[in-house]
């Protein structure tokens, strides 16, 4: 019995901290807006657009303008400043083992995304790898899930499962009637998860790989 697990990339199976919080600082300071890179870690996970209306006033116009500017340094530099997170490696290979399609699922373009996957040798594991358009086209989440789950062949959508570390994962997983697994070992804020309705929640990667292998055997959360 094939089963189907979505990943999100940020904060899920990476810790891209540094380099987010200072291309997002890059970014504002390009509007005369200075902040300390410990006050932006909301930004890992969201559509960044969002993120700079949302918590900065950003006019959309400007906030098109920010990314840009995020992008100048993300590029080249940002990008690896980033970690993948302790025991990701061999949960991706043993859930892969056990039977179960990958996709990963990010609203990060989807080009900067192969380019970390590729990096730190974690694309093996994954037969589809979904991401956003440059162009700003299917950032949102749901969207993201919707690709991923075509591009799968996942027609019954009690095998397919969403992991990630967000309500935008959650709530893209729903939206797509699968459900969704939240980890808290990324940068979800207290309570977020649950008060989405996170349909299981695993507070470090062990936990997770069994919940995983669970889904994968019983396709039970």
């Amino acid at each position: 019995m094939s089963v189907y697990i979505l990943f999100d990339l940020d904060g899920t199976l990476t810790d891209p901290k540094e380099g987010i919080t200072r291309c997002v600082q890059y970014a504002l300071s390009k509007f005369g807006i200075q902040t300390e890179c410990e006050a932006l870690t909301r930004f890992i996970g969201p559509p960044l657009a969002e993120s700079f209306e949302r918590f900065y006033g950003l006019s959309r116009a400007e906030s098109e303008r920010a990314v840009a500017y995020y992008r100048e340094r993300f590029t080249d530099t940002g990008i690896f400043e980033n970690r993948v997170i302790d025991g990701i490696p061999a949960l991706l290979d043993t859930i892969s083992d056990a039977g179960a399609k990958l996709a990963l699922a990010t609203s990060k373009p989807q080009v900067f995304a192969e380019r970390i996957l590729n990096k730190y040798g974690l694309s093996k594991p994954f037969s589809v790898i979904v991401g956003s358009k440059l162009d700003g086209r299917r950032t949102d989440k749901a969207e993201v899930v919707a690709a991923a789950l075509q591009m799968l062949g996942a027609e019954d959508k009690r095998k397919a499962l969403m992991v990630g570390d967000r309500r935008h994962d959650i709530i893209g997983a729903h939206k797509n009637g699968i459900r969704a697994c939240g980890v808290t070992f990324g940068y979800s804020e207290p309570g977020e998860l649950e008060s989405c309705g996170a349909d299981r929640i695993a507070d470090s990667v062990e936990t997770l790989r069994d919940v995983l292998i669970g889904f994968c055997r019983t396709t039970e959360l």
